[in-house]
């Protein structure tokens, strides 16, 4: 079964499957919405699956389809500054800057690839178990967090890639399928729901929901295709602020997360 469709059949059959939905969210959830600061030009071949920003502001932008899948570097402004392509079998998927490493994963070939932040040029591979979809980095703990598509993350050795144990995330007590691209931000991670214009944001250390962020303003310019949709959550260093874009999009957004009331 296709990615699309899974997490298709997850949303359709929430009650069946036991998966939890982001409009029952309880009282103790905030619900946050997308506030755009600024809209950003962005490569529409992109596939994009993973999405990171380093200290110095430089733009790192993973991405699948095999024999498209690539890493590339650019500025804000679209600049391309390097890239590199994948083997023409990895589907490329999530990726996170550690201590001046790049990791990136691979949809179902359970390859981990390592990469010079700086020269991109590779430097390792890994095994892991299962499919690979979301990774981001908690330095202050030392570990990278993994998702698969499921309610579960992993938490792993950032210099190995064993992992170490595996967490729930729960809205509700209830668990949340299909998390996808990940970005950690000191306590809390925040992950898109594969296939929705939600963003789960989560306690790194409970695996609990904290808000639920809608970021259905955003205006998906791409080509008609269900496969183009939000896929990419990189934080700016010193800042609250994001940017958000998306499968084939051709914009980039840089955005704020505030409470509903106040985005209105």
């Amino acid at each position: 079964m296709g990615r699309f469709t899974l997490a298709a059949v997850c949303s359709a059959l929430t009650v069946l499957s036991g998966c939890s939905s982001p409009e029952t969210a309880g009282p103790d959830t905030q619900r946050l919405t997308v506030h755009v600061e600024e809209r950003l030009p962005f490569d529409d071949t992109s596939f994009t699956q993973g999405l990171e920003v380093a200290d110095n502001g430089t733009i790192y932008v993973g991405t699948g389809q095999e024999g498209e899948s690539r890493l590339y570097t650019r500025t804000p402004e679209g600049e391309k500054l390097r890239s590199i392509d994948l083997d023409p079998e990895f589907f490329g998927e999530g990726i996170t800057l550690h201590d001046g490493t790049v990791w990136q994963l691979t949809w179902l070939h359970g390859t981990a690839i390592k990469r010079d932040a700086a020269t991109l040029e590779e430097t390792g591979r890994e095994n892991y178990a299962g499919e690979g979809w979301g990774l981001c980095s908690r330095a202050d703990e030392d570990e990278l967090i993994f998702s698969d598509g499921t309610a579960e993350l992993r938490r792993m050795d950032p210099e190995t890639f064993e992992e170490r144990e595996r967490f729930t995330v729960t809205m509700d007590g209830q668990p949340v399928e299909g998390l996808n691209e990940l970005e950690c931000v000191g306590d809390e991670v925040y992950a898109n729901v594969f296939t929705t214009t939600n963003i789960m944001r989560i306690d790194a250390d409970s695996g609990k929901v904290t808000a639920v962020i809608d970021a259905s303003a955003l205006e998906n310019n791409a080509a008609p295709d269900p496969n183009n949709v939000l896929n990419g959550i990189a934080h700016i260093p010193g800042t609250e602020e994001f940017y958000l874009a998306g499968k084939r999009w051709p914009d980039m957004y840089h955005v704020t997360f505030k409470p509903e009331t106040a985005a209105k």
